[in-house]
């Protein structure tokens, strides 16, 4: 997927029409092993995408040769419902994708995408039955640009208007994920904590200073 100063994205989309896909079968726990937030991709879908013996399901859209690079997911309603699992979002963007368009989304799932910049665009019922029966007609993947700006979805042959808060549309249109937000309130974050210190100075570095005490009282010892 391409990006036009963060406002228009053009993606290839395939279609995965699964309602109520929850986080555990987007990403399974058992690739929750890491310290980090790297390596997820492999484990997106797993057990969509392989069988019990680890080989590849001929039948599942990611693996056919005229799906591989496909940036934008065409999913059922209630996607990503489930847990907390904020690997799910990372092991999309790991395997490249950008966007998901759906009739709607679980709540955590979505506020966890939105704020890693994986853009979920929720149109009607009617309007994601459109953009089902247009991929589903194709042998490969629905052309389909995003319009961050105006909130629409565009196919050849249909277009939609797309829910997005005031807040996650200036996120995308700045580039920004919600550390990069929180960063823009920087000054007045600091003046905060400055009249908390003022006001409290006995809770400033508690931690820090606690563990100097215990340090010297070994050394002492």
């Amino acid at each position: 997927m391409s990006a036009d100063h963060h406002t228009i994205v053009h993606g290839q989309a395939a279609l995965l029409d699964i309602a109520n896909l929850d986080t555990d079968q987007i990403m399974p726990k058992q690739f929750l092993r890491g310290i980090d937030k790297s390596g997820l991709a492999p484990g997106l879908f797993y057990d969509l995408r392989f069988d019990g013996e680890g080989l590849p399901r001929p039948d599942f859209v990611l693996n056919q040769a005229a799906f591989q690079g496909v940036d934008v997911l065409i999913a059922g309603s209630n996607y990503g419902c489930g847990s907390s699992r904020e690997h799910a979002v990372w092991g999309m963007q790991q395997y490249g994708f950008r966007a998901v368009v759906a009739s709607s989304f679980g709540e955590i799932f979505y506020s966890n995408a939105l704020n890693n910049r994986l853009l979920l665009a929720m149109v009607s019922e009617a309007d994601v039955q459109a953009f089902k029966a247009q991929a589903a007609q194709l042998q490969g993947p629905l052309a389909i640009t995003i319009d961050v700006q105006q909130r629409m979805v565009r196919s050849a042959g249909h277009s939609a208007q797309f829910v997005l808060s005031d807040r996650h549309q200036s996120m995308f249109l700045q580039g920004q994920d919600v550390i990069g937000a929180s960063l823009a309130y920087a000054d007045q974050i600091q003046a905060f904590a400055q009249r908390h210190w003022a006001a409290q100075p006995w809770v400033k570095d508690v931690a820090l200073r606690t563990r100097a005490r215990l340090q010297a009282q070994r050394t002492q010892d």
